[in-house]
């Protein structure tokens, strides 16, 4: 039985008066209890097309062919049946959550709002489905993270909540669009194992919307590749990667970040350090507020960074890895020195810091999260300049169009908005707008986890380039080990706060000696091989 039928689908958007196809001649279908998987590179048309399935796209958007749900015609439907439809049979999973939780709402507000809608359950059995949601998702203590917001929460836990609310109403076909993009690689074991369950208790149909092709091979019954709006090969998962026909889908299948970073020059500057570092932050309960106890977010976390050099953080989602980062930069609070450039920036005041701050930049996990819609690419680029001050004798647009070169991007899009450019070019900006200063530290959160394959190669290579030429010290977030290996020199391994195992790229990755390093790897790479290389 076909439970999502889509035949020659059209999809085009008015712009400055004119049509601009994005989606053309689409035809697929998905069965029931079958996992469907698009694939391609940004801007190909995925996300479109999963859009259009329920008329999620905006007023702008016209869309042609036929759209049939359980034999139903959903393309012109009445927006009743859309609704109806949204949510209790077709469900989604967005790619970036902090873009899709309200940031004023606790957790529990949220995925109420869901299951008061569709479910019509009370009281007490609204906290217990919800309970039970984050437990499955994987949410640690859940009853803890029942008044959190968004923004207490790390970007693998948004990214379960979001889960756990497409689940909430056991939908007959889920959409996820890149649901493990934010999850490390052993959560991302448990999100897929999540799935298949669901699949198998219920008879669940997915439609996979990823650029990891490695969870495609594991996970997809079929797959369809997406190029410029047009689906170029379709086939069994098998068929797919054993015998691919299309130049395009070879290429996707070969892209993955390879190589080594350059030694670092000897006699290299320490550009930061760490000694025992601890973060700790307060509970409180009462009237008073008095503090109970301590979520104890970073122990004792002692490290350096050379200039040249990369240093990889790696751990589970919650594991301390961002908040580390934050503390370095004395974004948050901590105990114990930090020493940047040789000065002991611990306990520095706002005004003592800021003129530290050039030389410290941030690059976050989610870029379109990061970037204000309402900014051109120049505005956003340049905004570090007027805080920090332009070069004597430069003009800002010079400066923006020199370093919008040095990343890859076109200068002569500078005045277009966030939502005009691919994940890619999004990711490129928030790159040069770090870059602009000319910093010495540059904390890379994530940089290439919303990207597709080819996009993170390219960017990989895109951060190669920067640290050769410039001289940066980084230090790089990731639960993407395989990227980790590209460019790191020394890795951190973080669990629950603790540093439990650190080393070069090599020690960490081919003779891990911690049984949760081993996991990492285990999950990350082939089994077999890991052991292997572990004996």
């Amino acid at each position: 039985m076909k439970v999502l039928e889509v035949t020659d689908l059209n999809v085009s958007f008015r712009q400055d008066g004119r049509e601009q196809p994005a989606v053309k001649g689409v035809s697929f279908h998905i069965e029931k209890g079958e996992t469907v998987a698009l694939v391609g590179e940004s801007g190909s048309g995925k996300s479109v097309t999963a859009l259009s399935t329920v008329s999620l796209l905006p007023d702008s958007a016209t869309v042609t062919g036929s759209i049939r749900y359980e034999g139903r015609e959903l393309v012109g439907a009445p927006e009743a049946q859309l609704r109806a439809a949204r949510g209790n049979d077709v469900s989604f999973i967005f790619q970036e959550p902090m873009t899709s939780l309200n940031p004023l709402h606790t957790i529990e507000k949220q995925l109420s709002e869901t299951i008061l809608l569709h479910q019509g359950l009370k009281g007490t059995a609204v906290r217990t489905r919800i309970l039970e949601l984050l437990e499955k998702v994987g949410i640690p203590n859940p009853e803890e993270r029942l008044n959190a917001y968004p923004h207490q929460l790390s970007g693998g836990q948004r990214q379960r909540v979001m889960i756990a609310m497409a689940l909430s109403n056991s939908p007959d076909l889920l959409i996820a669009d890149e649901p493990t993009t934010a999850l490390d690689v052993t959560i991302q074991a448990q999100i897929l194992d999540l799935l298949a369950d669901l699949k198998a208790a219920e008879g669940m149909s997915l439609l996979f919307i990823t650029h990891d092709l490695a969870i495609v091979r594991k996970f997809a019954d079929r797959v369809c590749v997406m190029k410029d709006g047009e689906i170029v090969e379709t086939g069994p998962t098998a068929e797919i990667f054993n015998n691919p026909r299309h130049p395009y889908t070879r290429m996707l299948i070969s892209a993955e970040a390879t190589g080594r970073p350059d030694p670092v020059p000897d006699g290299a500057d320490e550009i930061a350090r760490a000694e025992n570092l601890r973060i700790w932050f307060p509970i409180t309960k009462g009237l008073l507020r008095r503090t109970v106890g301590h979520i104890k977010a970073v122990n004792a976390a002692s490290f350096s960074v050379r200039a040249g050099e990369t240093v990889g953080i790696v751990g589970e989602s919650g594991s301390g890895k961002t908040t580390l980062a934050l503390a370095v930069m004395r974004l948050i609070g901590s105990q114990g020195p930090v020493v940047f450039l040789g000065q002991n920036i611990q306990g520095l005041s706002p005004r003592e810091l800021r003129s530290i701050r050039r030389d410290m930049q941030i690059v976050f996990q989610d870029p379109y999260g990061s970037l204000s819609p309402r900014m051109t690419a120049e505005e956003i680029i340049a905004e570090g300049l007027g805080v920090h001050g332009v070069q004597p004798g430069r003009n800002r647009r010079e400066m923006v169009a020199e370093i919008m070169a040095e990343v890859g991007l076109d200068p002569e899009a500078m005045h277009r908005y966030p939502h005009e450019f691919s994940g890619g070019q999004r990711q490129r900006i928030a790159i040069a707008r770090a870059m602009i200063l000319r910093p010495r530290l540059l904390v890379l959160d994530e940089p290439t986890s919303a990207l597709d394959m080819t996009v993170q190669v390219q960017i990989v290579e895109l951060l190669r380039t920067l640290q050769r030429r410039h001289g940066l010290a980084y230090l790089f977030i990731s639960h993407d080990l395989k990227v980790v290996r590209a460019l790191a020199h020394k890795v951190l391994v973080m669990k629950s706060g603790d540093i439990v195992e650190t080393g070069t790229a090599d020690e960490i990755f081919d003779a891990p000696q911690t049984e949760y390093t081993r996991a990492l790897m285990a999950a990350a790479f082939d089994l077999e091989a890991v052991e292997g290389a572990a004996m």
